[in-house]
């Protein structure tokens, strides 16, 4: 450095400007990169966002639906036979409340919208099984009491 004369000086001075310039423009050019990537990726949450929620209910309560048709199939058919007449007497008390609420599918006028016909269908489909699922329940029930009466 003590051997340098003035205009070396000078001019390794203006290149450390020029350099410093220089990478102050990249610099400026990256944040305003970044910037625009997070201006898209904050329209992506937002649209994200929109189409979770233009999810219509039908497709949710319609799933619930169909996973409820499973766990009632592998309950039913998990269960070992001693137990299938306590077992008729819990499935005749939820038909009850699925009846109650097949009724109000049917029946309530609050049910509107695109989805309203299935849910008034499937809760006629579903008053008619409970009510066949009770009236079987009964059947069994009073044949299986009648094998323990006494024959004259």
């Amino acid at each position: 450095m003590a051997n340098l004369t003035p205009e070396q000086a000078l001019e390794q001075a203006r290149a450390a400007a020029k350099a410093a310039q220089d990478a102050a423009a990249a610099a400026v050019g990256a944040a305003d990169k970044a910037q625009g990537i997070l201006g898209d990726l904050s329209a992506q949450v937002a649209s994200a966002h929109a189409a979770a929620a233009s999810v219509d209910p039908f497709v949710f309560q319609f799933s619930i639906f169909v996973m409820a048709i499973f766990v009632g199939y592998y309950v039913v058919w998990s269960v070992t036979p001693a137990l299938h007449t306590p077992l008729m007497s819990v499935t005749n008390a939820i038909s009850s409340v699925i009846v109650v609420g097949a009724l109000l599918a049917v029946g309530v006028d609050w049910a509107s919208g695109p989805g309203a016909g299935w849910a008034r269908g499937f809760g006629f489909v579903g008053t008619i099984l409970a009510a066949v699922n009770i009236f079987g329940g009964f059947m069994v029930t009073s044949r299986m009491l009648a094998m323990y009466k006494k024959k004259s």
